[in-house]
């Protein structure tokens, strides 16, 4: 759900449906922004708006099951990460996310977690996590829809239930907003955001959408009048969410426009 980009040797770029992430990969979303990852054993980690993730020892092994090991930073914004009870027969996990200053060590579960200038939090859905931060002794969670929260230069809290109510406030800080613009690797949907004949046009606004985080492209095309230039954005999962990313990158279109040589602006 654009914005978002792919940091990689120190280069960003729109981040595209159904790249393959490597180790050292950064991961960043925009504000109002969703990204859905599926790792190698099957888990998926969804990451939330203003969010950034780094893949910083990410290793996959294949034996009678499939092993995934590392540890992934969330450094700002919301995740969940979540693997189905089918996956968690096929395959192992000793995982770490890290979020500033608290870590969770993950083996098979459900959890969600966010961290900001206020606290960091680790909400444990169902599963076994042990959470550590600094010096403090590790704590095992078992009991499903508890949570830890540590107050950033504070003492944690002690571990407590978390209100359903509240859990459901904080998963849809994860969750695809339908109808804003999702794009998946299976999305047959484009938006055309402009055609024109004047390939300065269509540059400047290619220019403006991928440098804000939308998968933009440029298709030339010959008709009678001549080439005509098509600045699309492809993979979209449905005409709903195509329509919703337009009105998203209204002010875009508009702002590449007014910047064109012999404009007002």
């Amino acid at each position: 759900q654009m914005p978002a980009w792919l940091e990689r040797g120190g280069v960003r770029q729109p981040l595209l449906p159904a790249t393959v992430l490597r180790t050292g990969d950064v991961v960043i979303t925009g504000a109002d922004a969703r990204v859905q990852l599926r790792l190698a054993e099957g888990s998926t980690l969804k990451l939330g708006a203003s969010g950034r993730l780094e893949l910083t020892d990410l290793r996959v092994s294949h034996g009678q099951s499939t092993v995934l090991s590392g540890l992934l930073e969330i450094a700002r914004g919301a995740f969940r990460f979540t693997t189905a009870k089918v996956q968690r027969r096929r395959s192992e996990r000793d995982l770490q996310i890290r979020i500033a200053t608290v870590t969770a060590g993950i083996r098979g579960t459900d959890l969600w977690g966010r961290g900001n200038a206020q606290n960091e939090i680790v909400c444990l859905i169902e599963g076994r996590i042990t959470v550590t931060r600094g010096s403090d002794a590790p704590i095992t969670m078992s009991e499903p829809l508890s949570f830890y929260v540590a107050p950033v230069g504070a003492p944690a809290l002690p571990v407590a239930a978390v209100d359903p109510k509240q859990l459901a406030q904080w998963a849809a800080d994860t969750d695809l907003v339908a109808g804003a613009g999702a794009a998946t690797a299976t999305g047959r949907t484009v938006l055309t955001a402009l055609a024109t004949a004047d390939e300065g046009q269509a540059l400047r606004l290619w220019d403006a959408l991928r440098a804000a985080g939308y998968a933009a492209q440029i298709r030339p095309r010959k008709t009678d009048a001549g080439i005509t230039y098509a600045v699309r954005i492809p993979n979209l999962a449905s005409e709903r969410e195509a329509r919703g990313l337009e009105a998203r990158i209204a002010g875009i279109i508009a702002g590449a426009a007014d910047t064109a040589p012999g404009s007002n602006r």
